[in-house]
């Protein structure tokens, strides 16, 4: 079985206690921050929902601070080291999926446009016609 690296994180639902995070399968040799593979099933990663909420609360941070600060804190708050290059990595991928996901449900919203138009001229176009003439009978 061939597998792709081309995998994507499952976006949480938001609940009222916080975030709820799902299992993941596992496509790649390196298991992701905030994840750990599960004992029964190796293909399976099971969230740590600590390490996920503190990467949430990370991204906050690097408004305001670097990548190699918020790295050092994310490490020494979940015991899990992350450097600041996996950290920047994982950041900007999650931004350009999100990035992605937004233009395709913009034109996914412009090609329901253009073929609500696209039919509502051909039912125009069509309308005056008689069905021997659409058909080409005489």
């Amino acid at each position: 079985m061939r597998t792709t690296k081309d995998w994507k994180l499952p976006v949480p639902e938001e609940t009222d206690e916080g975030f709820e995070w799902k299992p993941v399968v596992r496509v790649g040799r390196v298991i992701p921050f905030g994840y750990t593979q599960d004992e029964t099933d190796k293909d399976v990663l099971l969230p740590i929902v600590n390490e996920l909420d503190l990467l949430e609360q990370a991204k906050k941070y690097l408004k305001q601070y670097s990548y190699r600060d918020v790295a050092n804190w994310l490490s020494e708050q979940s015991g899990r080291y992350i450097s600041y290059v996996g950290l920047r990595h994982r950041v900007k991928l999650e931004e350009k999926r999100k990035r992605e996901a937004s233009n395709q449900r913009y034109l996914a919203k412009r090609y329901k446009e253009a073929l609500e138009k696209a039919e509502k001229i051909e039912a125009s176009s069509f309308s005056g016609r008689t069905q021997s003439t659409c058909t080409g009978e005489t």
